[in-house]
């Protein structure tokens, strides 16, 4: 009996040793790390019990995750198991109408984690923390809004919990060509469109700009205009426009789509001219800021864009970014267009929204952060665990924002955020007017009521 006792003092040791080693920094090791947040997950039992986590994260992405998870395994004693699938929007819903939803969910986007709530599949979550979101997330009122819906009842709670979020509002540049030509980086838009002006009066052009994307082409004006949005409207009017109560032809969405055109109509403003905007694909378009001498001066696009510059760019040295600035003269703040991901409880098993607010420790932040491809607007994180000072320079525009919203075509109906602005944006960039392409897109919305 004795020999039994001491051999599962063993494997019990051993267990924790290699528990140990799976984690990707030794707990209490770097002092960058908030291991106190850590050490309070102690205090949650969950030794037996298992979650199951669907998500939309696979190969690379699967590991990082699961590189965190692995701290909450550590701490709390639970076994979590996350899937990943290529196909979650469909699984999900399969899954939810079968009656066998995971215990936790991670939806891409919101609209989805809505439609769900609505039909009583999602469990609101703890009540203190939707508070927790605005307290601890910077625009954290956006944040709390965004996993904010109504339930089967009507009644609205946050059901889920935004985690790992994407910055669009983010425009690229070479700094040696700023530098030759005597740029600085401008921090309005009015200093912006002055720069603009400048680069067009020294004989340069400006900007790239490229819609091309197969069947998908028009996407990338739907950021611009979504931007835009956010700039000279409030966040009220953006929320209303995706929901279509502020109809897509109305005169604040029309002038959004035409301070797009601003820049992408102006045959001086891009590189080839307007007639090369829809044509140029959104993978090419940036090309031309690393031609000598430069075709462009800048390009607007998301975080993920420096996978389509020339191989070996550095970013921070060989290209790098700024904000897309707000106008100063509208005090609309500093807004940040974007996406993120959403973790929502679909199970009774208390041992899932403990993982949830596992969430909520800067240690769960922290441990991706250090690593890749993940960004936070979480207040009480250190920065300086960001792997790359391209992160922690995109992290710091999250933290800087006043507003934060979705991308607003994703949360739009298919039909229309994957149909009609996308090809209302080509037929604008070809040369229809602004109000002519607001009203045919409005026109298939009126037709999906």
């Amino acid at each position: 009996m004795r020999k039994f006792y001491a051999s599962a003092a063993v494997l019990a040791l051993w267990a924790g040793a290699a528990a140990a080693q799976d984690l990707k920094f030794a707990p209490g090791e770097d002092a960058r790390f908030n291991w106190a947040s850590y050490d309070a997950l102690k205090s949650v039992d969950l030794k037996g019990q298992t979650v199951k986590v669907l998500g939309p994260w696979l190969s690379a992405d699967q590991q990082l995750v699961e590189s965190v998870i692995a701290y909450f395994e550590a701490a709390t004693g639970a076994d979590v198991q996350y899937s990943g699938s290529d196909s979650f929007e469909q699984q999900i819903v399969i899954d939810a109408e079968a009656g066998s939803p995971p215990d936790v969910a991670v939806f891409p986007q919101p609209g989805l984690a809505a439609d769900l709530a609505r039909k009583g599949h999602l469990k609101p979550l703890p009540d203190e923390m939707s508070q927790w979101l605005v307290d601890n997330y910077a625009a954290g009122q956006s944040w709390a809004d965004l996993g904010t819906y109504a339930g089967a009842d009507g009644s609205k709670h946050l059901y889920a919990f935004p985690y790992k979020a994407d910055v669009k509002s983010l425009v690229w540049y070479v700094p040696e060509n700023f530098e030759d030509a005597g740029y600085e980086v401008p921090t309005t838009m009015e200093e912006l469109k002055a720069l603009t002006d400048q680069i067009v009066a020294d004989g340069g052009t400006p900007w790239c700009i490229g819609l091309g994307s197969g069947g998908a082409t028009g996407w990338p004006a739907t950021d611009w205009v979504e931007d835009m949005m956010l700039r000279i409207n409030s966040p009220e009017d953006y929320d209303a426009w995706v929901r279509n109560d502020l109809k897509f032809n109305d005169p604040k969405v029309v002038a959004a789509i035409e301070e797009f055109g601003a820049f992408a109509r102006n045959d001086k403003y891009v590189a080839g001219g307007s007639g090369a905007v829809a044509a140029t694909d959104f993978r090419d378009s940036p090309k031309g800021l690393f031609s000598s001498p430069p075709q462009c001066y800048m390009h607007k696009q998301a975080s993920f864009i420096p996978s389509f510059f020339p191989e070996g760019t550095v970013i921070g040295q060989d290209a790098d970014f700024f904000y897309f600035p707000a106008y100063a003269e509208k005090d609309l703040g500093q807004p940040v267009l974007g996406a993120g991901t959403m973790f929502s409880v679909m199970s009774d098993n208390p041992a899932a929204v403990e993982f949830v607010k596992f969430l909520e420790t800067p240690i769960a932040h922290e441990i991706w952060m250090a690593q890749t491809g993940f960004l936070t607007p979480y207040k009480g994180v250190n920065t300086e665990v960001y792997g790359d000072p391209t992160l922690r320079k995109m992290g710091d525009i999250l933290l800087n924002a006043t507003t934060f919203r979705f991308d607003g075509s994703d949360l739009m109906p298919g039909a229309i955020g994957a149909g009609a602005f996308w090809t209302g944006m080509v037929d604008y960039a070809g040369g229809k007017d602004a109000q002519s392409v607001a009203d045919n897109i409005q026109k298939t919305w009126d037709t999906l009521k």
